[in-house]
């Protein structure tokens, strides 16, 4: 091994993930310093509160209160803390002194990723997230770097653990929305507030993250379309079923080429029907993968475990690593490319398919209204299914009833805006008595 001086290490917070990476660094610092050719010294560890409970005997006097203090001097700043500030501003700080980072914080690097990633540019410090991203599923680098000469042309991802074991077990359990959310939070899957997870806005924020790099392209979270889990019901995931389908929340980045020529990259996280035949559908409780198609690679998958304090760790000290091999070798870090510039679309220029299920009136010219609603907004279908009467008819007749019927229609693939412009006209429609699901078809060519 080199004769390199120890490299310290300063670890922001220590939350489940936080102490699991103190463990390693500790005891595993022998292995650690043969890979990387120094020694791993872990200078302090910056808590809120001294005495509170850890997920991890550590020695005491590693902790302090003072992060500002335990930033200067380091080489490398491992920031676990979680949230904007004061996260931003130390990483900041840590980046001026030319110190490497390391961050698995999710919502900082989609909110003010460029401004970091710029500040370590000027200073040749390398900036490192891959624990952002699918906990300890290795994507961000195989994107930023493996598939770095290639040409991507498609992200899909399962990136939210909390809400693929939802709907999962609605799909293979029969569970109901809300059985299956008390089952989530009581296993931990979910917080006290599961607004984050459920109404889309965690994975809107990694959908941002991948877009960035996968596209060379500064994506703000904002310009991503969010849609989250709160609609989906039973009476869709049996209609998924039956179709063979199965419904997961996917956060996917695609190149596309707009109405008018353009060409542009789209963002978008909603809930969406993937046959059962795709590799995503395979993913199973809390479980997160990422589906990558390329020019030349052709596609990829990642699978692995989305979180837990172990998990990610396995992340964070990969780049822990890479960081401080970086500093053994000499040289500047390695920026990040996101200088393509490429037009951010709006979700109204995505190219997909939807499933659209309609209450009907159960009388002759309906599938005909129906059909000219489709062509009028250049949609077509790509299979009607009609479903028994919700009541029965004789008993319809005597009291009176209104006679109804479900359709269940397929369309080929067509402008999102069309699509939607499609579904307001049969909500408009005299035919139509009630549209009661609406979902989008991806993972096809």
């Amino acid at each position: 091994m080199n004769a390199y001086r120890d490299l310290r290490v300063a670890l922001l917070g220590c939350g489940s993930v936080g102490a699991q990476v103190a463990r390693l660094i500790i005891e595993q610092g022998d292995e650690l310093a043969a890979r990387v050719g120094a020694r791993l010294r872990l200078t302090g560890i910056a808590v809120r509160s001294l005495d509170a409970e850890r997920d991890v005997e550590l020695p005491r006097e590693l902790f302090t209160t003072d992060a500002e203090q335990l930033v200067l001097g380091a080489d490398i700043v491992v920031e676990l803390m979680g949230g904007i500030e004061p996260a931003r501003a130390l990483i900041l700080r840590a980046l001026e002194g030319g110190a490497d980072v390391v961050t698995a914080n999710k919502a900082l690097i989609a909110t003010h990723g460029p401004e970091l990633a710029d500040m370590a540019e000027q200073v040749g410090a390398q900036l490192s997230y891959e624990a952002a991203v699918a906990g300890a599923i290795p994507i961000i680098r195989p994107l930023r770097e493996s598939l770095a000469g290639d040409r991507i042309t498609r992200v899909l991802g399962i990136v939210n653990g909390s809400t693929n074991y939802i709907l999962d077990r609605m799909d293979r359990f029969g569970d109901s929305a809300e059985d299956a959310m008390r089952v989530a939070s009581e296993l931990g899957y979910l917080e006290a507030d599961p607004t984050l997870d459920v109404e889309g806005y965690d994975a809107a924020q990694k959908a941002t993250i991948l877009a960035s790099i996968a596209f060379h392209t500064e994506v703000p979270v904002e310009s991503v379309h969010r849609e989250g889990i709160t609609g989906v019901t039973a009476e869709q995931i049996e209609a998924a079923k039956h179709a063979g389908y199965v419904i997961k929340l996917l956060a996917i980045a695609e190149r596309l080429i707009a109405a008018d020529g353009t060409p542009g990259i789209s963002a978008r996280v909603y809930p969406a029907l993937i046959s059962r035949d795709h590799p995503l559908a395979a993913v199973h409780g809390g479980k997160n993968a990422v589906f990558v198609e390329a020019e030349a690679a052709g596609e990829l998958m990642f699978y692995g475990a989305g979180a837990g304090g172990v998990e990610t760790a396995s992340a964070v000290l990969g780049d822990l690593v890479s960081a401080a091999r970086r500093h053994v070798v000499g040289g500047p870090g390695i920026p990040g490319s996101a200088h393509a510039d490429l037009p951010l679309l709006p979700v109204g220029e995505v190219t997909t398919s939807y499933q659209i299920m309609l209450q009907v009136r159960d009388e002759p010219g309906v599938l005909a209204a129906i059909a000219g609603i489709l062509a009028r907004h250049g949609v077509s279908a790509a299979s009607v299914e009609q479903t028994a009467a919700q009541a029965d008819e004789a008993a319809d007749r005597t009291a009176g009833a209104e006679q109804t019927a479900a359709l269940v229609i397929g369309t080929h693939r067509a402008r999102e805006a069309d699509l939607a412009a499609t579904v307001e006209a049969l909500r408009e429609s005299a035919a139509v008595t009630a549209v009661t699901s609406v979902l989008r078809l991806e993972g096809d060519s």
